[in-house]
């Protein structure tokens, strides 16, 4: 297996990754599982809250945590202009370690209410933290002072409701997609140096061509293939050149934000706005396998914003409003639905941590539930701050970002 810059394992078909570090949207592997971590079922805006600090500007990137320090991305108006900022704090206390502006703007331009100019989620990897503001650009960084290291502003493109998907990391690039309202294209970076190593167009003929999902990296009989979701279809590519190996199409699903998931030999995929279907395919296909490698689609309660969650033999998902399903991975049979807190809708991912499953919706209450065949809640916490960010899970608990605060959660 060729280096993939983050050490993983396989269980029960997901790709899963060790405790402590969480470097990117969705935690190691991109699934939303933390293993060999023992963190608190039931918090409250005034219990097991380690610490809490403000975070100046607005964004809903996703923390991310490695070693001692959580990064989070920001965009500060100044009333003179636009600052795209890194910040790193202290993971023990909050502290500010330091603060970094990446892009100065003097108008950035305009963005859907729910989104920021800072909601791509960054990664850290090797010391370097990489930070991604859509078509403002993208930059490398040391992770131990700030220090700017490199900068790409060089791909424009014109975006709809501002910036949205988030870039990983793949043995010696940094891959990203630019699905703007013209001439959509997935591209990849040298991540030594921030220059362009492929740029693919995306070739998709629909009426609606935004999107802001964040590709996954999976292996698939030997050979590696970035899935990366866009309006229209689901497209798999080869790391190296960007070349195309599959895709299949779901008509004009458009504004894609789910994460792609992979699993018992399948990948999961939602197919944005309007209606939101969503599809298991065989990925070992070639060419448009949409009439003979999708195993099976389900096109109700299916979330338009939230990444779905797969623990074992069951995928779990839930739609903006709150209603959770428990789907039969293999199979998409319904095994139970129930309704979950619906207030302030569903736009963070949901993450497995310490047997348990943990949804977060935008009024800050999370419902605590039990996988299994059956709905079983565990707690309901409330925070009491409105919030679209997904967690980040470190070994005791959480970090958590809401409109204008950072909270640890912790285990007491």
């Amino acid at each position: 297996m060729k280096n993939f810059g983050i050490l993983l394992l396989t269980f029960c078909g997901v790709t899963l990754g060790w405790a402590t570090d969480w470097p990117h949207f969705r935690g190691p592997g991109g699934q939303g599982h933390a293993e060999g971590v023992d963190v608190p079922l039931r918090w409250s805006a005034e219990n097991a809250v380690a610490w809490k600090v403000k975070v100046l500007g607005k964004g809903w990137s996703s923390p991310v945590v490695v070693g001692d320090r959580v990064f989070v991305t920001t965009a500060v108006d100044s009333g003179k202009g636009l600052s795209l900022r890194a910040i790193a704090l202290g993971l023990a206390d909050g502290k500010n370690v330091w603060d970094q502006e990446i892009v100065g703007k003097p108008d950035a331009g305009d963005f859907h209410k729910k989104n920021s100019h800072a909601s791509p989620t960054p990664v850290v990897e090797d010391g370097r933290l990489y930070v991604h503001f859509g078509h403002h650009g993208t930059a490398c960084l040391e992770v131990r002072d700030g220090s700017l290291l490199w900068k790409q502003d060089s791909l424009a493109y014109p975006p709809l409701h501002g910036n949205g998907g988030s870039p990983i990391v793949f043995e010696d690039k940094l891959i990203f997609s630019c699905d703007g309202t013209k001439s959509p294209f997935i591209v990849a970076l040298d991540k030594s140096n921030g220059k362009v190593v492929w740029k693919t167009d995306r070739d998709v003929k629909v009426s609606r061509t935004f999107s802001f999902s964040t590709p996954l990296a999976i292996e698939v009989d030997g050979r590696w293939q970035i899935v990366s979701p866009a309006s229209g279809a689901v497209i798999a590519y080869d790391p190296d050149n960007g070349k195309e190996i599959w895709r299949s199409l779901y008509g004009e699903g458009y504004s894609v934000v789910p994460r792609p998931l992979y699993a018992h030999g399948l990948v999961y995929v939602c197919s944005g706005f309007g209606t939101a279907s969503l599809y298991a395919i065989d990925p070992t296909g070639k060419g448009d396998v949409t009439s003979s490698h999708v195993r099976w689609e389900i096109g109700k309660r299916i979330p338009r914003e939230s990444t779905p969650i797969i623990v074992g033999d069951h995928v779990y998902v839930n739609d903006d409003k709150g209603i959770v399903s428990c789907l039969e991975a293999t199979s998409g049979q319904q095994v139970w639905q129930q309704r979950i807190d619906g207030g302030g809708g569903y736009s963070a991912s949901p993450v497995y941590a310490s047997g348990h499953l943990f949804f977060h919706n935008g009024d800050g209450v999370t419902t605590v539930i039990k996988p299994g065949t059956t709905f079983q809640q565990v707690a309901e916490n409330k925070i009491g701050e409105y919030g679209l960010s997904s967690f980040a899970v470190v070994d005791d608990g959480f970090v958590v970002r809401t409109e204008s605060s950072l909270l640890r959660l912790k285990k007491d």
